[in-house]
């Protein structure tokens, strides 16, 4: 069976790609070297029975209405605002940085405006913001730099913020009011019945298969199709022709609680103490009722799965001959976090999807633009 597409990755970026097209009557290949679907946001049951994200806490959110309708068409949602907390000075204060966060950590009744001069009076003049660091010194200054950012962002990275880009912590903004919610989107929901399940529903198409445990690169020449999709990380497709493009990973630690609950939120920060930064309860995110609790560690590593590229000049500055190669490439498109080396949300991930398909249709029909069909809603 020859296919129009092979597409490599059954993430957000090559299962939304891959259901566009087959939804024109493309026939298309998807091959994924794991042994599941959904990509890094696959979510499965635990011996306890608990659902957990395998790879870490995934929590939707976009500003996007045509995103959202997309995958709306796929799952119901359950109305979730993500909240965190900080452990800093022995207490649990809310991050971002708000109101309350102040009054509480320095024991003080400001008002929002006697906040705005209270962070004014401590912040840094700098410049020309560059890095993390000038980000964050410059709108609060040093010392809730050094309470909240600089050892969280050292394990993270395992850079000091001054090396790195200021996209990475101008991504966490700080508060002036009691707004205690992590994202401020309009649309923040979890898919009712998990993420998973919403792919299994993408991917559910008879234009569509599937071959799981698959290295691209072994089945490429096998497999007759007329156009590559690659959702993997660029350096690997190149054979790493200007050397490894830098990844942090993650080493996941799970621990299966006899309580309902184990923390007073969904996800504790802790910036300076311990070697993880973070520790996540999936009930909160699930809205699942079960008599136990799962929390996962993260504990950041420079070896392991590719999570998160690292935003500094001499890794765009590599990235960019990978870039000059890929637009040479015929009869490939490259999508997604790894294949474009970008610190993407799931929502930007899947827009990207959604704007490779409209230009591979209009190429294909000789137009200029086109438009993704209207949507459904899912009921179900």
């Amino acid at each position: 069976m020859k296919f129009d597409f092979l597409i490599v990755g059954a993430g957000f970026a090559g299962s939304v790609v891959a259901e566009r097209l087959a939804s024109v009557g493309k026939r298309v290949l998807v091959v994924d070297k794991r042994p599941h679907i959904a990509g890094n946001a696959y979510d499965c049951y635990d011996d306890a029975g608990v659902l957990i994200h395998k790879y870490g806490p995934h929590i939707f959110h976009t500003n996007s209405k045509e995103i959202f309708d997309y995958l709306s068409r796929f799952t119901s949602w359950r109305q979730y605002q993500h909240r965190v907390q900080a452990s800093v000075d022995g207490q649990l204060v809310p991050i971002p940085i708000n109101l309350d966060t102040i009054n509480q950590l320095y024991g003080l009744n400001l008002n929002s405006f006697e906040l705005e001069e209270w962070f004014a009076s401590r912040a840094e003049p700098v410049e020309r913001i560059a890095t993390s660091e000038d980000v964050v010194v410059s709108k609060v200054g040093r010392e809730l730099y050094e309470k909240f950012f600089r050892g969280y962002t050292r394990k993270q990275w395992g850079l000091d913020p001054s090396d790195l880009d200021a996209s990475v912590i101008a991504r966490v903004p700080t508060r002036t009011n009691r707004d205690a919610r992590y994202f401020t989107d309009t649309y923040q929901a979890q898919p009712l019945h998990g993420f998973t399940r919403m792919f299994e529903r993408i991917l559910d198409h008879p234009n569509i298969k599937i071959m799981l445990n698959t290295d691209w690169a072994e089945v490429r020449d096998l497999i007759p199709h007329r156009e590559l999709i690659f959702s993997g990380p660029v350096d690997e497709f190149f054979g790493y022709r200007y050397g490894k493009l830098p990844y942090r990973s993650l080493d996941f630690r799970f621990e299966t609680h006899d309580m309902e609950w184990a923390q007073p939120v969904p996800v504790v920060n802790y910036p300076n103490d311990y070697a993880f930064t973070r520790i996540t309860e999936f009930k909160y995110l699930t809205g699942q009722v079960h008599p136990k609790t799962t929390t996962v560690a993260e504990y950041p590593t420079a070896e392991g799965d590719p999570y998160y590229p690292i935003p500094r000049r001499e890794t765009a500055e590599i990235y960019k001959r990978y870039k000059a190669l890929a637009d040479q490439t015929p009869g490939v498109s490259f999508v997604g976090r790894l294949a474009t080396y970008r610190y993407y949300n799931m929502d930007q991930v899947v827009g990207q999807a959604l704007t490779l398909f409209k230009k591979l249709r209009a190429r294909e029909n000789g137009a200029l633009k086109v438009t993704v069909p209207a949507v459904e809603l899912a009921t179900t």
